[in-house]
This record gives structure tokens, C-alpha cells and sequence, in this order.
């Protein structure tokens, strides 16, 4: 579903990726990991169109997306749900506004149908009868819910979770994580999990890369990271800041 092959991207004369190669495959769950800083961010950006790539390709589904124009482009974005960190709903518009919001923006449907397809998303969520209420109304974990609901209603080939369990309790982090994998396993959408909390990631995850000083070092299923011998990735796991990523390496 996603193949980046040499990916290069510089900001004021600084590469943040430095040859980036990495292939997710359709219907699984890929984890991202890696230190604060080490590029994440700006490689999915680069792999949902938001920033071009100095050099290399990004094929999604099977097209090149580096090749596309602004407005095919944008038609490829469309394929994507994301799901933000700190969820990014729009607290001045009601919970069938923001699950809504693709709809309303980009079909012709009525404002009942889109209301009936909020209520079936939310339901699928696990939240019924808020519709009418805000973001500020609901707890942390409810705005998570909310805003997967608002990234899945649409049908996206593509899911992406930056952070989804950022800023919640433990056991609202235990039912957004048994939702994802609810989801995961129902619509069989193909997601990509950057997160901080490994246990999360781990749990998610049929494969996983590591990005670390712009380029991937590690790419497999949880059998290899099992299985590597790579000093790098072994302090990254434990968590030590003894060993070989230095701090110039953030």
C-alpha cells in the first residue's frame, strides 16, 4: 500500500531524511518508532502529500504521488484518515460537525444522511447520543474516540495514528487501543501508529521500523526486533542514554 524508496528532505540546508526506504504492506498495522525529532513527522507528511520530497519516490497504492499535480494529489490525500495527537476537533462546532466535517466539505449528501452516517461512526466508536454536544463536553478519551470516528467515516485505504493514546489514563488508553484493533480487524484498513509508548506500538503492530538519523534501520515483525543485535535499537528499546544514539542524533 505504501513504498518509499530514497527519500531525501532538507529544511535551510539541514537533511532531516537521508535516504529513507520502507514498505507497508496492504491491511497491516505499521509502527513507526523512533527518538523526538528523529524526522517522523516529516515523513508522513511526505507520504500523505503535505511536503514533497527532495529526491526519491512515494508510491501509494501504486502511484507515484512525487510525480502528481497539486490537484490529483489532492485527490490521493482524500485516501488518508488521520487521527491526530491531541485529536484537533473544532471546539466551536457540535460532535456531528466535526465526525462530519469530510462530508459536509467534500459530498452532496443531506445534512440528515450525513447526521445518520455520524450516528452509525460514532456507534461503530463506541459513543451514542452526543451528537449535539462539543468537544469541550467530553472527557480526553472521548475526544480520541471522536476524532477516529471522524478519520474512518469516510472509508480511508489509509488510517495514521500520530500519538492516539497522548495525554490519557491508563484505562482510556487500554479502550482506545482494544477500539484500534477493533477497527483494524472490522474495516480492514490498512494504519500506520507513531508512538512514544512502546507497549502501545507493540501491541498494534504486525511490523515495525526504527528511523534514526534520517534513514530507517531497522524494518520487520516483532520476531526481529526480537531477534536484532543492533546496539542502536536495543538503548532505544530499554530506554538508557548509555550507549551509541547520542545526543546529536535527536
Amino acid at each position: 500500500m505504501i513504498k518509499i524508496r530514497g527519500i531525501h528532505r532538507s529544511f535551510d540546508n539541514k537533511e532531516v531524511l537521508r535516504g529513507v526506504d520502507l514498505t507497508v504492506n496492504k491491511g497491516e498495522t505499521f509502527l513507526l518508532i523512533g527518538r523526538s525529532g528523529a524526522g517522523k513527522t516529516v515523513l508522513l507528511k511526505n507520504i500523505i502529500g503535505l511536503l514533497r520530497p527532495d529526491c526519491g519516490t512515494i508510491h501509494i497504492d501504486g502511484v507515484d504521488i512525487t510525480q502528481l499535480s497539486n490537484d490529483k494529489l489532492e485527490k490521493v490525500r482524500l485516501e488518508f484518515g488521520l487521527v491526530f495527537q491531541n485529536s484537533a476537533l473544532f471546539d466551536f462546532l457540535t460532535i456531528e460537525e466535526n465526525v462530519g466535517f469530510f462530508l459536509y466539505q467534500h459530498t452532496k449528501l443531506s445534512r440528515p444522511e450525513i447526521r445518520k452516517k455520524v450516528t452509525e461512526t460514532l456507534a461503530l466508536v463506541g459513543l451514542k447520543g452526543i451528537e449535539d454536544a462539543h468537544p469541550y463536553e467530553l472527557s480526553g478519551g472521548m475526544r480520541k474516540r471522536v476524532a477516529i470516528a471522524r478519520a474512518v467515516i469516510y472509508n480511508p485505504k489509509i488510517l495514521i495514528y500520530d500519538e492516539p493514546t497522548t495525554g490519557i489514563d491508563p484505562i482510556a488508553v487500554d479502550k482506545i487501543v482494544s477500539l484500534i484493533e477493533d477497527l483494524h480487524q472490522r474495516l480492514g484498513i490498512t494504519s500506520v501508529v507513531v508512538t512514544h509508548d512502546l507497549e502501545v506500538g507493540l501491541r498494534l503492530a504486525d511490523r515495525l521500523a526504527f528511523l534514526l538519523g534520517g534513514r530507517i534501520i531497522f524494518e520487520g515483525n516483532k520476531e526481529d526486533l526480537k531477534q536484532s543485535q543492533d546496539d542502536r535499537l536495543i538503548q532505544f528499546l530499554k530506554g538508557s542514554s548509555g550507549g551509541p544514539i547520542k545526543e546529536m542524533e535527536v
